[in-house]
């Protein structure tokens, strides 16, 4: 078993992903901006015996080294942490950079010098607009403009790791997210359409649904048990595409989310394409399936209704 630490450990995915890490026996510690103890130091959380965190910013190189420095080695790093978001990437570019292009930098640099493995959290976004088939060699083939701020911090960091393993024989793998989604990820203006959607439906808040915008809705437990097998097929230097062969147009999305809740079809505005992004998402997961047994077995209906019933208990809807 091996010893593994979490960045954005409290985040959406970084909490699902610890329970299947703990599962399989691993011992496994946690960073996160938003909770832990006023200083430094580790404390059990609530929620499970065996899991630590503490508080830090990886964006703070001097909080990030202490951690390490308190730490036992460490086999395996997950990077999750990160600002999301394009409009969040828009309103606050200040934080998304700091967090997302100087975090990953401190990362690399500590993994530089602990020679931990890296598995860094990349996203789908950096294929901007591509309409082919986005396969991970996409990006060595075409030259690609990554569409807003988020998009264009995840592409910097996948090229700040590619140098370090150049210069520094790091060994990292990193993973593109396709649109996850599920229970867990709590409602804010800037989180996945997924989940904006959802919660709108239930608190009877208007959405405006673009046309002809294409997706691949992954569940995240489907997502977090791929993630979960990289430790014990780690192949440094490859790119996983993480999402599901369910796709979907965003108004097939909204309409399956308002017949499971029942929400009025008048808060429903149609409009012509979003500007600033992908318009197509079609995934490919070849390689995950075939190096990290990778196999969405949540339908998008299924996912949804675990979704909305999870939010009605978060929130208290009833």
């Amino acid at each position: 078993m091996s010893t593994i630490l979490i960045t954005g450990s409290n985040g959406f995915i970084g909490k699902n992903l610890q329970k299947k890490l703990l599962d399989q026996g691993h011992t496994v510690y946690g960073v996160d901006i938003t909770h832990g103890p006023k200083e430094l130091g580790w404390q059990q959380t609530l929620n499970s015996g065996s899991m630590e965190y503490a508080r830090c910013d990886i964006s703070h190189y001097r909080q990030i080294e202490r951690v390490f420095d308190a730490l036992p080695k460490i086999d395996y790093v997950y990077n999750a942490a990160a600002e999301f978001g394009r409009w969040n990437g828009e309103d606050y570019y200040e934080q998304l950079w700091t967090s997302n292009a100087i975090g990953t930098k401190n990362i690399i640099r500590l993994q530089e010098q602990h020679r931990f493995k890296l598995i860094h959290f990349s996203s789908s976004e950096v294929y901007g607009d591509y309409e082919g088939v986005m396969k991970e060699d996409v990006m060595d083939k075409v030259e690609i403009k990554q569409m807003n701020d988020y998009a264009m911090s995840k592409w910097v960091n996948e090229m700040q790791i590619r140098n370090s393993g150049l210069l520094h024989q790091t060994e990292t793998v990193i993973v593109r997210f396709f649109n996850l989604y599920g229970p867990g990820e709590t409602y804010h203006p800037y989180r996945s359409a997924n989940c904006k959607f959802c919660y709108h439906s239930l608190v009877d808040l208007p959405v405006t649904v673009f046309r002809n915008h294409i997706r691949s809705s992954c569940y995240i437990d489907d997502a977090c048990s791929t993630l979960s097998n990289i430790v014990s097929n780690f192949k440094a230097g490859e790119v996983y595409n993480i999402g599901s062969n369910e796709k979907h147009t965003v108004e097939q999305l909204v309409e399956l989310i308002w017949q499971l809740t029942g929400a009025p079809q008048s808060l429903i505005t149609y409009a012509d394409s979003e500007v600033l992004t992908t318009k197509s998402k079609s995934v490919d997961t070849t390689k995950a399936e075939s190096d990290l047994a990778h196999n969405p077995v949540w339908s998008l209906e299924k996912g949804l209704e675990a979704t909305i019933g999870w939010m009605r208990a978060f929130y208290g809807f009833g």
